[in-house]
């Protein structure tokens, strides 16, 4: 990817995705690429590990966004794409020794290997030296 090239492909984490079902602030380049998928100009890609959060998340009722909620918004939009779990992504979070939490490191992870800039607001990825973030 050079600078004069936008992306158009992206991995989202949790926050990205959540604050995004709840229609909550975020980054405004983080709102630019989620607007750029919802009118099917990019791609974002949501690892599984973000949906099994959302479901803890949503159980403990730390956030009001729901499976369905998730489930709903990949069928209206179907430039927001599943990323399954797979020992290649555990071997890309492996090389990711900058980034402590597991969880983390596998999601992370997902957008080492493609290659792709990951949707973050979390500081200790985006201070790592193995991913590219946007916020």
């Amino acid at each position: 990817m050079t600078d004069s090239t936008p992306a158009t492909e992206f991995v989202a984490d949790t926050v990205g995705l959540v604050l995004r079902l709840e229609k909550r602030k975020m980054g405004s380049a983080a709102q630019s690429v989620f607007d750029s998928v919802e009118s099917g100009n990019a791609v974002v890609y949501i690892p599984t590990l973000v949906f099994a959060e959302i479901l803890y998340l949503s159980e403990k009722r730390r956030i009001s966004a729901s499976l369905q909620d998730v489930a709903n918004y990949l069928k209206q939009h179907p430039n927001c794409k599943e990323y399954p779990m797979s020992f290649a992504v555990v071997q890309s979070a492996a090389q990711i020794t900058d980034v402590r939490e597991l969880h983390d490191r596998l999601i992370a992870g997902v957008a080492r290997l493609l290659g792709l800039e990951l949707i973050t607001n979390d500081l200790s990825i985006q201070t790592s030296s193995f991913v590219k973030t946007v916020w």
